[in-house]
């Protein structure tokens, strides 16, 4: 199960969201194990039957003001059967002042409140995409990423085939790196597969004979982008291991990743053979899918109404001839 650290948490948007560690250092132990967020107004009214203590707390306008117009025994009371559970953080928004026993509680539970002058809204919206990405599972492949006229292009294939050296013409012809060698799969939402490359290796290319080059200082800030959803799989293949291959395009095939199906092109690779200029071809062509277009299958519709008309022209001389 992944989990992020409340001290990583803290240290990753502190900047971005503007935190401010209103209690203790000791809840940077916590660890966050939920991706969504709660405000536990209703926790507060004393109904913890559902209460989903495992998600990051933000308390609003709504949630501070609520606790400030309760009695001092009640509130003593709500927080202290709110602290009991293990509650990973907790985020003041609107830079509201929260109740001096909220913060006295929360250091004597080692939880980390943080204030932000951020709107409730705002907050949401940055934090959930947040932990979506740190919550997305993922996986890690052989292969080569490339964003081709807006596509991404995700090279496969044995090593040495030849995915870096077709990378590095698509660069040269003006599309863009996102890895090389090793490509980070992450799932997004129900079906979107976006890949980046390591930190340790982004933007480098290894060519055999050649040896690593950086293609950001080579080609310019260009020739680069940090991530791109994953539309493509580009199989690269040897010539003389291939029985048979589509030559229509009408035998559609796929592939999986983290159970998200992607369309696979399985292309032969021989000297000579111009595989920079078929690889534009591809990504251009699933644009034309995209917007509704299909060549294959237009290409077949034509063929099927012209051997239909030409079967209907043969009966109607047969049975002129009769």
């Amino acid at each position: 199960m992944k989990k992020v650290k409340v001290s990583t948490f803290f240290r990753e948007n502190r900047e971005k969201l503007n935190l401010e560690l209103l209690s203790t250092k000791e809840g940077f132990k916590k660890e966050i194990k939920d991706k969504d967020l709660h405000r536990p107004g209703l926790a507060f009214t004393g109904f913890f039957n559902i209460f989903p203590f495992k998600k990051i707390q933000i308390l609003g306008n709504c949630e501070i003001t609520y606790l400030k117009n309760l009695t001092e025994p009640e509130i003593k009371r709500v927080l202290s059967e709110f602290f009991n559970y293990n509650i990973p953080c907790i985020i003041i928004t609107d830079n509201n002042k929260p109740p001096d026993i909220l913060i006295s509680i929360a250091k004597q539970k080692g939880v980390s409140v943080f204030r932000t002058s951020l709107p409730t809204n705002i907050i949401f919206h940055d934090l959930l995409d947040y932990l979506e990405d740190k919550f997305s599972p993922e996986i890690t492949i052989h292969a080569s990423l490339v964003d081709v006229y807006g596509v991404g292009l995700l090279f496969t294939g044995r090593s040495g085939i030849g995915k870096s050296e077709i990378t590095l013409d698509l660069i040269e012809r003006g599309h863009r790196l996102v890895s090389d060698d090793m490509v980070t799969i992450k799932k997004k939402g129900k079906d979107i597969l976006i890949g980046s490359g390591s930190e340790f290796m982004k933007h480098f290319i290894e060519i055999r004979g050649l040896g690593i080059i950086d293609v950001m200082k080579v080609f310019g800030i260009r020739g680069i982008r940090l991530q791109k959803r994953i539309e493509v799989e580009v199989l690269l293949e040897d010539v003389k291991d291939i029985t048979s291959y589509d030559r229509t395009g009408l035998d559609k095939k796929y592939t999986e990743y983290l159970g998200v199906k992607i369309p696979l092109i399985r292309l032969p690779i021989f000297p000579g053979k111009n595989i920079t200029v078929i690889s534009e071809v591809i990504a251009l062509n699933q644009l034309l899918k995209t917007y509704g277009y299909d060549s294959a299958k237009e290409f077949d519709d034509k063929l099927i109404k012209a051997l239909y008309k030409k079967s209907k022209l043969k009966e109607f001389i047969k049975g002129a001839i009769e």
